[in-house]
Parts: C-alpha cells; structure tokens; sequence
C-alpha cells in the first residue's frame, strides 16, 4: 500500500493495474487524480483512490452566511464570508449579492456586517441573495459620523448627527442575541 501527494490530472495507476476508486477517473486506460491528496492503493481490491487533503468549506447552495461588505458597486455587493451556517471561517472567500432591482435605495454599506442566503455557484463565483426578511444588515454604523444608529420605518437614523439612510435591515437587527454569535468577527 503505497501514499504519495498527487494534484488533479496526475497519473496514480493503469487500468490494467488498478480499478479507479474515490477521487480518481479512467482517462483512456490510465487512472488519474481528480483532487489534491494523498494515493491509497488496495492491493486485495485492486482499487486505487486519492484520500481528499483537507479543504476549506466553501458555501454552498441554501447556506447562510455572514459577512462583511467589502464594496459597494452599482448593481452587487461583494462579500467576505466570515461564518457559514453559524461556524467561523478563515478562508477568504467572498460572494457577491445582486442589488439590482431592490426597493432600497442603499442596501448596505462598505463595513456593514451582513447576513446572506448562497444562491448558486456560476463561473467560479458565489451568488448570494439577501431577499428574505431575515436576510439584510446585522449591524452598522453612521456613515457621516460613524456612531451607533437606530431603526427607523425604512432604515436607519444616527443618534448623534440624526443622519438617516435607507438599508435593507435584518428581522435579527438589533437582536442582541444573534449578533453576538457573529460579532467575534
């Protein structure tokens, strides 16, 4: 039972030597890795398979995730994922939501902490929507001044220079329950 690291293409066996297991496929009678790890060769079965080195999760399709807004550009929001399903992630990844035909005029802001729902994955990026009601803003601060704000009937009103802005708020905003979960950001 040999173990080397492989990446994917990389030629592990011959069809005539082993079976393609887990993680392999047969390319015209060579068995080749289809992910980064580490060969497994079973010489009673006959089967060859690539045990997957450990990745990072990466959101998937109905998970919901919490971010950071990193920009704000004219139709999207990029994000920066900082917790999966309620779990903390370091990887960097980010996902972009669709502001386009929104009723608010300001969804979010650069630095607002921002709840999502994955969508999908097309060419490489990640889809998020922000539609639900419990989707929206977790958290934010003046843009004018940068202090605390409150709700007001569509968004947020400053408590210190009474600067008001439209944004498309959470049901959990305010709740401080919720927030502190995500808030060891």
């Amino acid at each position: 039972m040999a173990e080397n690291v492989v990446l994917p293409g990389d030629r592990v066996s011959s069809a005539e030597e082993y079976e393609a297991g887990s993680n392999t496929f047969d390319d015209m009678g060579i068995i080749r890795a289809d992910t980064i790890g580490t060969t497994n060769m079973d010489s009673a079965t006959h089967m060859v398979s690539i045990k997957r080195a450990k990745l990072h999760p990466v959101a998937q399709p109905d998970d919901i995730v919490v971010g950071t807004v990193a920009a704000v550009l004219s139709s999207i929001i990029p994000v920066s994922i900082e917790y999966i399903n309620g779990k903390k992630v370091t990887n960097g990844v980010e996902c972009v939501c669709s502001t386009r035909n929104r009723r608010e005029r300001i969804v979010a802001l650069v630095g607002d902490l921002v709840k999502l729902k994955i969508i999908s994955h097309i060419n490489g990026t990640i889809h998020a929507s922000i539609s639900d009601p419990e989707l929206g803003v977790l958290h934010t601060k003046c843009r004018a001044c940068g202090s605390r704000v409150v709700t007001i009937s569509n968004g947020v009103k400053c408590v210190e220079c009474g600067w008001k802005d439209d944004r498309k708020l959470s049901s959990d905003y305010g709740n401080m329950d919720a927030f502190t979960t995500y808030s060891k950001v």
